[in-house]
């Protein structure tokens, strides 16, 4: 299959392969990106989602593309009557949620035996691999956080009252049933809650290196220097069992519904179907389990700040994001299903979708670097409309995991981990390596430069903690 790329504005591409499809699909990209979608197959799974009946034109790449299970990873897709597992993906709500503190970096106070320690006792508190002891300590009852997810916490004294309305859908999709998950799938999950998980996924803590929007950040209570935490995780296994699920039965039954896909991984059956409605009541309980489980983590490490700074050491949610999901939204004056993968939404100041408490400034949207590397905090523009306002979620992978490990030497990784506290051993985490990603700043600017975001704050990482 012969892939062209036609530009047709500032760092954004129409991709075409000279067959028939339903929608057009557009991919943003700086110049400098181009070559590093040529490595995989990212943009034929764009044009083969392209093929798809009742999706919206066009189907969008972000400008952190990469191939992934069905749809890219970093792909939007928006259908009227269409819904797909593996264009949500295998890490169900997979997102970030970012903290802030009172506390201002201090090089003396913040020494790497001091932040070697806090990972100590993050580590303590909050499982990094497999496993988990809280959820059957706490007493916490698997049907109502699949039910009710962050609120059910808060209930049981597990967050901050009112802290809720800082998360995407208040931290409850509505709709999720415990009948619709399969009993492999609950097996996997009852141990759980409260676990990071290996990968990409992370807890840092960082400082405040840089505020582009001084308005923004004064009504968010962001200040340089200001410390934070950032969490990165998901679903766990229970989103991961998910997929797997609704995937096969959908391309078991998808005949019946004259649907054809290019490839099992794209299995999709009408959203309005008892199929489609199983899927995605299972989906938001899978959703509300992830917004669950960052909520207990952000509750252990509480308890960890407060051990160590007392009263300075409150964290303040700032923003709780999906980035691996479908919601109902409007666009082109249509009700559609919009299958984010890999994708952060980004909502405008003034957006109907948008929590009251951000109206006037427009949803924070949460873009974490990879290891070692700075994380921005973002706000969409009206503009962004054409990508269902959706931005990057990350900076993409631009190595497999395989050849990071086959290519990346110590002394390299050392050299860009600079000064970052980290708590694995190098053979451990090679395959995340700063060398393995795409440069956040261009993989930014991609998007802030035709005007579709903007930067409000970068932050700097001072400690890392990998899973396993």
């Amino acid at each position: 299959m012969e892939i062209s790329l036609k530009k047709i504005s500032t760092n954004k591409w129409l991709v075409e392969d000279g067959e028939k499809k339903r929608a057009k699909v557009i991919v943003y990209l700086d110049d400098q990106l181009v070559a590093t979608v040529k490595k995989d197959r990212s943009l034929i799974q764009l044009l083969e989602a392209a093929k798809l009946p009742h999706i919206l034109s066009p189907v969008v790449g972000m400008p952190d593309i990469h191939e992934g299970f069905g749809l890219p990873i970093g792909g939007v897709m928006a259908a009227e009557n269409l819904v797909s597992a593996g264009a949500v993906g295998m890490d169900i709500n997979c997102g970030v949620r970012l903290l802030v503190s009172p506390l201002k970096y201090d090089p003396a106070r913040f020494n790497q035996d001091f932040l070697r320690q806090l990972i100590r006792e993050i580590e303590r508190e909050v499982p990094v691999g497999l496993g988990s002891r809280h959820q059957q300590s706490l007493g916490l009852n698997f049907e109502k956080i699949i039910v009710e997810g962050v609120p059910f916490l808060i209930k049981q004294g597990l967050g901050q009252p009112g802290e809720e309305k800082m998360i995407e859908e208040e931290g409850c999709l509505s709709g999720a049933r415990l009948e619709v998950l399969s009993d492999q799938a609950i097996k996997r999950a009852r141990n759980e809650l409260g676990t990071l998980g290996s990968g990409n996924h992370f807890i840092e803590i960082q400082m405040v290196e840089e505020i582009f929007d001084d308005e923004l950040c004064q009504k968010w209570g962001i200040f340089e220097d200001q410390i934070c935490l950032m969490i990165h995780t998901g679903s766990r296994a229970l989103g991961h069992q998910t997929c797997i699920d609704y995937t096969n039965r959908f391309f078991s039954q998808q005949s019946k519904f004259g649907i054809t896909v290019p490839n099992k991984n794209l299995a999709a059956v009408p959203q309005d179907s008892s199929l489609g409605q199983a899927y995605l009541s299972a989906m938001a309980g899978a959703v509300n389990f992830a917004f669950a489980n960052r909520q207990l983590i952000t509750h252990l490490i509480r308890q960890v700040f407060k051990k160590n700074f007392g009263p300075q050491g409150e964290l303040r949610l700032i923003y709780d994001v999906a980035h691996n999901i479908a919601k109902w939204e409007e666009h082109q004056k249509k009700k559609v299903l919009v299958h984010r993968k890999g994708a952060t939404r980004a909502l405008p100041k003034n957006h109907p979708l948008i929590p009251k408490v951000y109206q006037s400034t427009g949803q924070p949207a949460i873009v974490p670097g990879s290891m070692g590397t700075s994380s921005f905090l973002m706000v969409g523009l009206p503009p962004a409309a054409e990508t269902y306002f959706s931005i990057n979620h990350g900076a993409g992978r631009a190595m497999s995991r395989g050849e990071a490990i086959r290519t990346i030497k110590l002394k390299d990784f050392e050299s860009k981990m600079a000064t970052v506290v980290y708590n694995r051993p190098f053979k451990m985490i090679v395959d995340e390596a700063p060398q393995a990603y795409k440069d956040i700043n261009l993989v930014v600017e991609t998007l802030v430069k035709p005007g579709l975001s903007k930067k409000v704050c970068r932050l700097k990482p001072l400690t890392v903690i990998k899973g396993t």
